[in-house]
């Protein structure tokens, strides 16, 4: 007999919000009985995921993300998207427990009946983007959510790991571009699909210079058989100005670019990476604890190379002879 459908598989199914949720809270969890139940559930889920479009969004200190997606969403969700944002927080070093609260970073889209609100804990995890960050995202398409946006931490590498986990990635920045340029790491430019001056109400002279530089910035980065050729905007999330061409540039790159393609290779990225940690891990429960610590502090007291205190490690788990 197949097995009986989640509880969470119908409610989550019909859109219900706390149903979302919950399914998102068990995949969070570090329990071997809730991951196993969270796996199920994801399995139920997949082949109802799949049809948003997934956006990435980063920026310097002081841009205004928060307000800037909130404005964008409530803009989308008024014209009738529904909306789930998935805002990667920094963890506790105490309870674990979010730090930033988007929910109260966003009043209006919190409240809002097409929009759904994740704030995550980042729990230590690389770059900043929490673990499960991935799951969330199937789960919220399996909901009917057609927009997903995820907000980085913005801690220096949660960049990269955003962008490969969406479809598109977006870079905000502020209207004085000439010091801002300077402190932007060059690989996250080169991530960027689309730029956006934000705040460009502030001082619009600046932002249009600020928007020149940014083309041409993203012009060198850009590589000449490149499928999308960046684009760079102005927007201010205050007034609204903008934002409709923010989108409607979204939904052109959605077009051009073949989502398909892109997702496939995301996700044997993914594979890979969880594939990595895996052996890792087994290899750690398997491996001498006292050998290790001993080949280690060979290493660092410049007794052995880096190279060959692996070598001496390996070497009882491979079939290669040592020389």
């Amino acid at each position: 007999m197949p097995a009986a459908p989640h509880p969470l598989t119908l409610p989550l199914l019909s859109g219900n919000r706390r149903a979302l949720a919950k399914a998102i809270t068990l995949s969070e969890s570090t329990r071997p009985e809730h991951e196993a139940q969270a796996q199920s559930l994801l399995s139920e889920m997949l082949p109802r995921a799949g049809k948003s479009i997934r956006v990435g969004l980063t920026g310097v200190p002081g841009v205004g993300k928060s307000t800037f997606i909130e404005a964008l969403g409530v803009r989308l969700a008024d014209a009738g998207h529904r909306v789930a944002v998935l805002a990667v927080d920094p963890s506790s070093a105490r309870t674990g427990g979010s730090i930033m609260g988007d929910k109260t970073r966003m009043p209006r889209l919190t409240v809002h009946p097409n929009a759904f609100i994740r704030p995550s804990p980042s729990g230590g995890t690389l770059g900043g983007v929490a673990r499960r960050t991935r799951e969330a995202v199937t789960l919220c398409e399996a909901a009917g959510y057609d927009v997903i946006l995820v907000e980085t931490v913005g801690v220096g590498q949660s960049e990269t790991q955003v962008a490969a986990m969406t479809d598109l990635f977006v870079l905000l920045t502020l209207p004085n571009a000439g010091d801002e340029l300077q402190g932007i790491k060059r690989g996250i430019m080169e991530l960027a699909d689309i730029c956006v001056v934000n705040k460009a109400d502030t001082n619009p002279q600046a932002a249009v210079r600020a928007q020149t530089e940014l083309r041409t910035a993203l012009t060198l980065l850009t590589p000449h058989d490149a499928p999308w050729r960046p684009v760079a905007l102005r927007a201010s999330a205050l007034t609204g100005e903008g934002l409709g061409a923010v989108w409607e540039t979204a939904e052109r790159y959605a077009q051009e670019v073949d989502l398909g393609v892109r997702r496939q290779a995301q996700a044997a990225q993914w594979f890979d990476e969880l594939l990595r940690e895996a052996a890792w891990r087994a290899f750690r429960a398997g491996v001498d604890g006292a050998q290790l610590q001993a080949l280690r502090a060979d290493v660092a007291a410049g007794r052995l190379t880096a190279v060959q205190g692996v070598a001496a490690l390996l070497g009882g788990h491979s079939s290669t002879p040592q020389r």
